[in-house]
């Protein structure tokens, strides 16, 4: 989940900047057919369709809920595209790396990052077979 409000907005666009692709997002007012109430204006759904077609998935945290930054979540992204090392870079800007992204003992290039908004990154790059 995400923070609420501007923050979220900040997230949600954070990772359209570093991983490309399309984002939307439906409010909970929208996926009620319009209504109002407290909260309403939050998003529901939110995806990001990156540009290589993997999908990140995130909503808000409504005003009832805890909201607990980085550490109720982390995201692990990993494959062969190099584009993995373009996007740790990303992701550390603002950040804090917490294993450095460089070629590991199984072979693999591995890094881990908290990113500028609180949440734990594990980017694998896997080694060509």
């Amino acid at each position: 989940m995400s923070p609420p409000g501007p923050e979220g907005t900040r997230v949600r666009k954070g990772c359209q900047s570093i991983f490309g692709g399309e984002l939307t997002a439906m409010t909970f007012g929208e996926a009620s057919g319009g209504a109002a109430f407290p909260g309403s204006d939050k998003v529901m759904h939110s995806s990001l369709v990156t540009a290589w077609g993997d999908l990140i998935f995130v909503a808000d945290t409504m005003p009832e809920m805890n909201h607990q930054p980085g550490d109720t979540v982390a995201v692990s992204l990993s494959g062969p595209d190099e584009a993995l090392d373009t996007q740790f870079r990303a992701l550390a800007d603002g950040g804090q790396v917490h294993v450095p992204y460089e070629k590991q003992m199984w072979g693999d290039v591995y890094g881990q990052v908290r990113d500028r908004f609180g949440v734990l990154w594990h980017v694998n790059r896997t080694a060509e077979q």
